[in-house]
């Protein structure tokens, strides 16, 4: 059967309440739009996250997470060593607040610098299995959207973000896989290489899909987007 299902979100460690301070009832839309993608991958049959990290890795289901580096020590995902990067963290945590909750769920770790035809071929080869699988992308557009970013102004980060929502909301693959590791880069798009796999994953099947979510309330895009 292949890939089912799919959604898309960012992995800010400031999704979770406790990291969010005042900030978290301004981030309730963002949760709320995780929420109903994830849901959406209820029809599948075990949920695979994927998201950047810095080596290639495949992880089972009780690989650990934590977000005491980012100051909630007391917030982890997962029963064993605490081996998940940021991304693969985040996805995990909201994952286990949805509908799929108690689905079976593994984790894929991809380079943030693979290449764009390494991360379509993974993609692909992810969906040549015979399971139904439901993908969790994890990834965040430009952290140069704004003079209040992580990183200062950078003239393409908007369109460079426009143009990936818009390949989100029209499943528009071939500019997914166009997409340029090099300006990712410079701009700071952790997403880049997790979205060329599901650009890979996504090739040759017929799912609709739905942007929920598309802004950039600290100067880094965040997109949230169902495919079903």
């Amino acid at each position: 059967m292949g890939v089912v299902a799919a959604a898309v979100c960012p992995h800010p460690p400031i999704v979770v309440p406790e990291l969010a301070s005042g900030a978290a009832a301004e981030l309730e839309s963002l949760r709320g739009a995780c929420r109903a993608a994830l849901d959406a991958l209820a029809s599948a049959a075990g949920v695979l996250v994927v998201g950047s990290g810095p080596v290639a890795a495949a992880y089972g289901a009780d690989a650990g997470g934590s977000f005491g580096p980012y100051g909630a020590p007391g917030v982890r995902i997962g029963s064993g060593p605490r081996v998940l990067p940021l991304s693969l963290t985040v996805g995990g945590w909201l994952l286990e607040r949805s509908k799929a909750a108690d689905l079976p769920r593994t984790y894929l770790s991809v380079p943030a610098d693979e290449t764009p035809e390494r991360c379509l071929e993974i993609g692909r080869e992810l969906a040549a299995g015979n399971d139904r699988i439901g993908l969790l992308v994890m990834g965040d557009g430009s952290a140069r959207r704004s003079d209040h970013a992580p990183v200062h102004l950078h003239p393409r980060a908007e369109i460079f973000d426009s143009t990936v929502a818009q390949a989100f909301q029209h499943v528009d693959l071939d500019v997914l896989a166009a997409l340029d590791p090099d300006l990712a880069t410079v701009l700071q798009a952790a997403g880049r290489a997790p979205w060329q796999v599901l650009a890979g994953a996504l090739a040759g099947t017929t799912l609709t899909a739905d942007l929920l979510y598309d802004a950039a309330p600290y100067g880094v895009g965040y997109f949230v987007a169902s495919f079903t």
